[in-house]
């Protein structure tokens, strides 16, 4: 009937209207704050100090323009026979980053017949860890003239023979990483002294993509921690790496990609500010 027509009308508006403001929720723009609008941080990071890290990962990072976070065991025979191609990586704007002077690792985990028994967690107080991650920091500092620095823990632990060493070092970390997962759940609820990392291992450049984007969609953050590039172990090939880098270079405008240090550096920066006196809400 026409007097219905006007009502019929204003509910299908209605209606258009709601999905309307429902469509922008989803895209709204995330809680925390990235630089220039950008939707989510990357951050690339390299463990164990690996000749392909030198020969594969560098070269890449740096025909892309892009800074890496190197995380190096002081006592890895990489540092010592190549220790000006690390040098030459620090000037050029990679982070050299903590993982301790031996890579302790828990000796009663599974699938670790490869931990050496001077090298065993397990067995070393934390004490002891405290000692030695203070004396790579000395170290690091004496190699690229930094003294900032982020930590990431030997296979993501931290309990020693006799309770955890993180408790008795994170003071002196801008971040510190432990395992749990490659993308943040929520930049609210991020501990910087325990951010979690995903270490890929075999993945196509498609399944590290997602990851990012999956980052994006949250507004939060995603943390690679990888090991050998094209070769060494825990291997992502060569060609898996460059997809990734290629997906980043061409979404500048969304990713901010950066060095672990200077991504909490900036993620604490943005705290301080939100809890200063008279910030907004």
């Amino acid at each position: 009937m026409p007097t219905r027509k006007p009502r019929c009308i204003a509910s299908r508006l209605l209606l258009l209207g709601l999905g309307s403001l429902l469509a922008c929720g989803a895209q709204a723009a995330p809680s925390f704050a990235w630089p220039d609008g950008r939707r989510a941080a990357v951050s690339l990071s390299y463990d164990d100090a690996l000749d392909s890290q030198l020969d594969v990962a560098i070269p890449a990072l740096d025909r892309h323009g892009f800074k890496g976070s190197f995380y190096i065991p002081l006592a890895n025979a990489t540092l010592a026979t190549r220790l000006a191609d690390w040098r030459a990586a620090a000037r050029n704007g990679h982070e050299l980053g903590n993982h301790t002077l031996f890579h302790q690792c828990s000796g009663s985990a599974p699938d670790r017949s490869w931990v050496e028994p001077q090298r065993d967690l397990d067995t070393t107080t934390a004490a002891q860890m405290r000692d030695q991650v203070l004396l790579a920091n000395t170290m690091l500092t004496a190699i690229d003239g930094g003294t900032r620095r982020t930590l990431t823990l030997p296979c993501g632990e931290s309990r020693a023979r006799d309770g955890s060493y993180l408790q008795l070092v994170k003071g002196r970390f801008i971040g510190v990483k432990v395992s749990g997962g490659a993308v943040t759940p929520d930049m609210s609820t991020l501990d910087p002294d325990a951010v979690t990392v995903g270490a890929p291992m075999g993945l196509s450049g498609k399944q590290l993509i997602a990851m990012v984007e999956d980052a994006g969609r949250r507004g939060t953050m995603v943390n690679f921690t990888f090991h050998g590039i094209g070769g060494d172990y825990l291997t992502t090939s060569a060609q898996a790496h460059e997809e990734l880098l290629d997906y980043l270079d061409n979404h500048r405008d969304r990713y901010q990609v950066d060095t672990f240090l200077n991504l909490m550096t900036y993620v604490r920066q943005q705290r301080s500010r939100a809890a200063a006196p008279g910030a907004a809400p």
